[in-house]
């Protein structure tokens, strides 16, 4: 098997739930030896989270393969000289606790990179290490909530509304990797490590891009607009006689290949669609034009149409369908069988990073509570099993 692209690097995975771990997870499929720390009683909190099988969590299934697991107590001295030495050895620390926990343990950022300056030093929390929010606690929904998302994302008149899955923590997480991933190169340039920090508010706030130029270009707050999009127009759900499609016509080429597969090139000669700023202002009077033509036929019909004419186009995709389509099930391998000792086969999420020299894979199953404590404490600082054994029984690993 190739070496993953990441094969040279060490990380010591503190982190829980979700954004944190996402990011470890990402690290572990690209070849990381990514070390999951975890607390002696009842380790991560994510192991207690569902879906289960055979009593085993599948949150934490998917997210920690490739992962080896060791446990280790951080409030006590000899559990804090033990991570100081394996901090010794590694490149890279991930964290999400919220800020100043890791300083009052004396393990934050400014201490360990004492021990060693190469140290990159992954943090992730709900506001970030600075300001004045900085100590307040945060999950997905606070971000998405404070960071403007929930606030555009609903229809018309509808409440503010979360989106179907935890974009806040993901945001988080694919930052945090881009910002660790950057800071292990700069090693090279300026000579030693450093701290990145990452709030979910901010990655939030940063994937809003349309929503944040409106605001500050037209100075109007942008509302919930359903579907459909700010910027470009017809890019949205139209109906069919069976369902419901997307139609993407982005820019005047598509659209004008649209009108022609509708038997509308009239609509082409009209000078409230002559351009996108027009389309866009007359997005109301242009919608129910296209979906009289939708509506004449299913979906499937629909798709077909539009997608042989080269406009992207789409059904609506329930997980089912996603997890039966040849393409993105298929091809491109995004849901893996996967066999765990304790919970049996299941399917996980494969890796959405493709890489053509060291592919991202998914070689090992998560990790029981501890069971690299021999390998790791052993192999990589040297303990024998007897004190592995004393360390444990006084509660320290």
């Amino acid at each position: 098997m190739d070496r993953g692209a990441l094969s040279n690097i060490t990380i010591l995975d503190l982190s829980r739930v979700l954004a944190g771990p996402f990011c470890g997870m990402m690290f572990a499929d690209m070849g990381a030896t990514v070390i999951k720390v975890e607390n002696p009683q009842g380790g991560a909190d994510e192991r207690s989270m569902g879906p289960f099988q055979n009593g085993e969590s599948a949150y934490s299934m998917n997210l920690n393969r490739n992962k080896r697991g060791i446990t280790l107590n951080l409030k006590e001295a000899k559990g804090k000289e033990l991570f100081k030495r394996l901090v010794a050895k590694a490149d890279v620390v991930l964290e999400n606790y919220r800020p100043g926990t890791m300083e009052k343990l004396g393990l934050g950022y400014d201490e360990l990179s004492k021990i060693n300056p190469m140290i990159v030093y992954g943090s992730i929390s709900g506001f970030g290490h600075t300001g004045p929010y900085s100590k307040r606690p945060g999950y997905d929904i606070i971000a998405q909530a404070m960071g403007g998302l929930m606030s555009t994302t609903g229809w018309p008149g509808g409440q503010p509304t979360r989106t179907g899955t935890a974009m806040g923590d993901v945001l988080g997480g694919l930052s945090c990797a881009i910002g660790v991933l950057a800071a292990l190169n700069a090693r090279s340039t300026v000579g030693r490590g450093q701290k990145v920090d990452i709030a979910l508010v901010d990655s939030v706030v940063a994937s809003l891009e349309i929503i944040n130029m409106v605001y500050f270009v037209e100075h109007r707050i942008p509302e919930r607009i359903g579907n459909r999009y700010e910027s470009t127009y017809p890019y949205d759900t139209f109906r069919t006689s069976d369902g419901t499609i997307v139609i993407a016509a982005g820019n005047n080429k598509l659209w004008e290949s649209l009108a022609h597969v509708m038997s509308r090139a009239d609509l082409l000669e009209d000078a409230r669609f002559a351009t996108v700023a027009q389309r866009v202002a007359h997005h109301e009077a242009l919608k129910p034009l296209v979906e009289e033509w939708t509506m004449r036929y299913t979906t499937q019909e629909v798709y077909d149409m539009v997608d042989g004419a080269g406009v992207p186009c789409a059904p609506i995709y329930d997980i089912a369908q996603v997890a039966a389509d040849p393409h993105i099930a298929g091809a491109r391998e995004m849901f893996v069988e996967h066999e765990h000792p304790v919970a049996g086969k299941l399917k996980i999420t494969g890796s959405h990073l493709k890489l053509s020299e060291t592919p991202a894979t998914i070689r090992t199953p998560a990790p029981a509570l501890g069971q690299d404590n021999q390998a790791v404490y052993g192999g990589l600082l040297g303990l024998t099993s007897e004190e592995i054994a004393s360390l444990r029984d006084e509660g320290v690993l």
